[in-house]
């Protein structure tokens, strides 16, 4: 038997490093199921009002071996055939367009499930790639802008801690949810000014002043770290791998910390032997960690922090108005650069903390037109570093899946599928535990 000729647009594609796009799959009745995958986007296209033909189309399909692939994978398959080049779009602006597009339309091919991750390691982004998206050239997170007005009012969530409303646990306490409105125009010399907001928004959350034993884990670029050593903190800040570690002291020397902050390098000890910390601060974190993970993160939170200690973190989540078309479209996420990535809703981190840990959730904050804007700043800064990330050693796969990922997540969040959040919750009473 004859071995299995490649196109030759996927030659060029290094397949040690990109298997699923170098190779198209093989299946069963390619030939009909790839014809019954192209009628379906092209219904799924019409729907949406989008384009394949005419003097400025919206998208154009370079290769039919996209429909392969969408058969044998749905979202995923769709995801890998923008990798490939097998289709593309005009810009990242109308990549953003076609995707919001094809979910408002409600496209869900069938779409390989993937199993979760078992969150071995911390799922940091290379800080090199960072540099190429950030407004301040570290910060892989999303930012607050200062037009933004906000509303707070208090919120009662039903207790889900066992024997809630029975003795002296109430059946339900009040959050202060704070609703940021959208930003007025901003542009990419804001981004910067944006993230330093979260970060400065998170530190005040978590109590973080003079003295206070802080944790920040993981380290999410290092400009968290620094805000809270600026404040006369003690800070331990966590690095999962070696070369994020060092990059890490290298922006804690450029900015002057180096001797305020203690990197940690390796897994963050899951079960500390006593309680710590005065406060622990996490950015996009929480989100790339599957159900099964995020509850053992919070228990270790539970487990580091001191009586009276605050937990701030910041993360995306889920809203009511998330489709089973948005569902598909983030499991090509799933495949290639966070396997565990699930966004929960507020109530879901609410009941884990109730349920899993001796955490209550006190604050929350939601600020979805920000999503929205910082993805689109983060996607045009990029856009403007494409050759850059190449001379760093960023081949045209690993390019493009960074622009989809920046371009879905923004698409997801115009369609109000998911929002900008933070998160603070304290102790509860140990009943002796402490």
């Amino acid at each position: 038997m004859s071995e299995r000729v490649e196109p030759v647009h996927l030659a060029a594609i290094d397949a040690s490093a990109w298997p699923g796009v170098a190779k198209l799959p093989q299946i069963t009745g390619a030939g009909t199921r790839s014809r019954l995958a192209e009628a379906g986007f092209a219904r799924a296209v019409s729907r949406a009002g989008l384009l394949l033909d005419g003097p400025q189309p919206d998208l154009v399909v370079d290769h039919a071996d996209v429909f392969t692939r969408i058969a044998a994978s749905g979202w995923i398959g769709l995801a890998e055939g923008y990798l490939a080049g097998e289709w593309h779009t005009a810009s990242s602006e109308s990549l953003v367009h076609v995707l919001e597009g094809l979910v408002r339309a409600k496209y869900a091919p069938r779409t390989t499930k993937l199993a979760p991750s078992s969150a071995d390691a911390l799922g940091e982004v290379p800080p090199s790639l960072v540099s190429h998206y950030s407004g301040d050239g570290v910060s892989p997170f999303q930012g607050h802008f200062a037009t933004g007005v906000p509303t707070t009012e208090r919120k009662a969530f039903k207790s889900r801690v066992p024997g809630a409303g029975k003795g002296r646990e109430p059946a339900r306490h009040y959050v202060a949810v704070t609703e940021f409105g959208a930003p007025l125009d901003t542009s990419r010399l804001d981004l910067a000014d944006a993230q330093a907001r979260s970060t400065s928004m998170l530190l005040d959350a978590a109590h973080v002043t003079r003295g206070s034993h802080t944790l920040v884990v993981p380290t999410a670029g290092g400009a968290i770290a620094v805000e809270a050593a600026s404040r006369r903190a003690n800070v331990d800040c966590v690095a999962a791998q070696p070369a994020t570690a060092e990059a890490l002291r290298e922006h804690l020397v450029f900015a002057g910390a180096e001797d305020a902050v203690h990197v940690l390098t390796g897994q963050w000890g899951l079960a500390p032997s006593r309680p710590t910390y005065d406060a622990i601060v996490s950015a996009e974190y929480l989100e790339t960690l599957a159900p099964r993970e995020k509850i053992r993160y919070l228990r270790a939170v539970d487990s580091a922090l001191m009586p009276g200690g605050r937990a701030a973190a910041q993360t995306v989540v889920r809203t009511e108005r998330m489709s089973r078309a948005g569902t598909a479209a983030l499991s090509s996420l799933r495949a290639y650069i966070w396997p565990g990535l699930h966004f929960a809703t507020i109530k879901d981190i609410a009941t884990m903390l109730d349920q899993h840990t001796g955490l209550r959730l006190t604050g929350v904050t939601l600020a979805p037109d920000h999503l929205a804007a910082s993805l689109k700043l983060q996607r045009a800064t990029f856009d403007t570093r494409l050759r850059d990330a190449a001379a760093d050693g960023f081949d045209v796969v690993y390019r493009r899946l960074w622009t989809w990922q920046l371009a879905l997540r923004e698409a997801l969040a115009r369609l109000g599928m998911l929002d900008l959040a933070q998160v603070v919750a304290t102790t509860r009473s140990r009943g002796g535990r402490r």
